[in-house]
């Protein structure tokens, strides 16, 4: 086993080689869940599965990770709260310098005392779903009533105690003209980051639910907006295209003489502090800097990519990720198709390689909801070696997905 670390530290951008070393490994200890999510991409059900990672493979499994380095280790679900040995899951982690995250489900299972054992136990921060600004937005969404204002005194407590928060939002057709209000609430939330995530059509969630490119950009515009005054940060999850709107908003207001420094693909907003040792780092993607168990040990790019290239009961997690076909083609950009292939922000960005592969049945294929043409695809349509991008698309996705993804 690995020796306990004196102490987690946040590693520097320099320090993290995603050839070598995700950023972010996420295992999903449980499908077992009392919500019913319209979205969820586990399909989680009410009980735990028999074949689940036991204890003794669990820590195993964080030894293993633990050679990558100090990767933040996000237990995840289905709801971790489901397992009775879920906080001392995370002693073991923390113990062995891992820095632990979790996202349980706004259930009445997270009480103030658990989130006190947990971060004594060594718990880094506490990542909870809101998709809503109100209840009845946010429980029609997560399919039980009284989930919203769980999450809320989730929230409470855990600053009440002093533990890291984090909010993710899942943007879809359910929330999208909630943004504005859904904003306004983080600030008064007292979280350190804002993770919003956009639908991928895989799970429960159907092609219909995801919002359209265009809807995509215009929640970036805000996100980006306010990342200027917020006082926690801001990314996004599963639309790596939000870094090309930030580069883009940056080198606007280096024009018009509001901003001295380069562009960079992150945001921080005023007063914001990462003093719980998580961290952000750049570019990470499906398979690049990015990690996912599922709770049977299957190894994949991201739990949205359903594509195993191993499980961790038989094969090095630490070759799979250096080493596999599957991560190694996920991380050379080159190797992108389309309109992503040609991209001038192919490096920060890439596309998401899930809702690729969701929509077209390939993860290399372009982003189907990315509303950005680029400059060198657009000269390849009119000098005619590459076909204009709508028809380039309905050409490629599966069946289902005709009137959704748009150009």
């Amino acid at each position: 086993m690995v020796m306990k670390a004196s102490r987690a530290r946040r590693p520097t951008l320099a320090q993290v080689d995603f050839e070598r070393s995700p950023f972010l490994v996420i295992w999903e200890v449980t499908r077992a869940c009392d919500l019913a999510c319209l979205h969820c991409r586990a399909e989680a059900v009410h009980d735990r599965h028999p074949l689940e990672l036991g204890t003794e493979e669990a820590m195993r499994l964080m030894d293993e990770v633990r050679r990558f380095g100090q990767p933040l280790f996000v237990l995840t679900g289905g709801d971790p709260l489901k397992r009775p040995d879920v906080v001392e899951l995370v002693r073991y982690g923390a113990s062995i310098g891992l820095r632990m995250g979790m996202t349980p489900s706004g259930t009445p299972l997270m009480t103030e005392e658990v989130l006190v054992e947990l971060k004594e136990a060594g718990l880094s921060r506490l990542a909870v779903s809101l998709d809503g600004s109100t209840a009845a937005i946010h429980d029609a969404f997560r399919g039980v009533e009284g989930s919203w204002a769980w999450t809320i005194r989730m929230l409470e407590a855990a600053r009440r105690i002093g533990l890291s928060t984090q909010v993710n939002t899942t943007v879809s057709r359910y929330n999208i003209d909630d943004i504005d209000a859904l904003c306004e609430l983080m600030t008064r939330l007292g979280i350190a980051l804002w993770s919003v995530f956009f639908l991928v059509p895989t799970g429960r969630a159907r092609p219909r639910d995801v919002a359209s490119a265009e809807e995509f950009e215009a929640v970036f515009e805000k996100m980006y907006e306010l990342s200027r005054t917020a006082p926690f940060d801001i990314k996004s999850t599963a639309a790596p295209q939000y870094r090309r709107v930030i580069l883009q908003m940056q080198v606007q207001e280096r024009r018009r003489g509001e901003r001295r420094g380069r562009p960079e693909p992150l945001t921080e907003g005023i007063g914001f502090s990462l003093t719980d040792g998580v961290g952000r780092a750049k570019g990470v993607n499906e398979g690049d800097g990015f990690l996912f168990v599922n709770h049977l040990g299957a190894i994949y790019p991201s739990g949205f990519l359903p594509i195993a290239a191993g499980n961790v009961r038989r094969d090095d997690i630490v070759d799979v990720y250096r080493n596999s076909e599957l991560f190694r083609a996920l991380r050379d950009r080159s190797r992108l198709k389309g309109k992503c292939g040609v991209c001038e922000y192919r490096d920060v960005c890439g596309g998401s390689r899930a809702r690729a592969y969701a929509v077209t049945g390939d993860y290399l294929e372009a982003e189907p909801f990315c509303a950005h043409v680029p400059t060198r695809y657009r000269r390849m349509v009119e000098e005619g070696r590459a076909e204009p991008v709508e028809e380039y698309f309905r050409r490629r996705v599966r069946p289902g997905f005709e009137a959704v993804v748009r150009s």
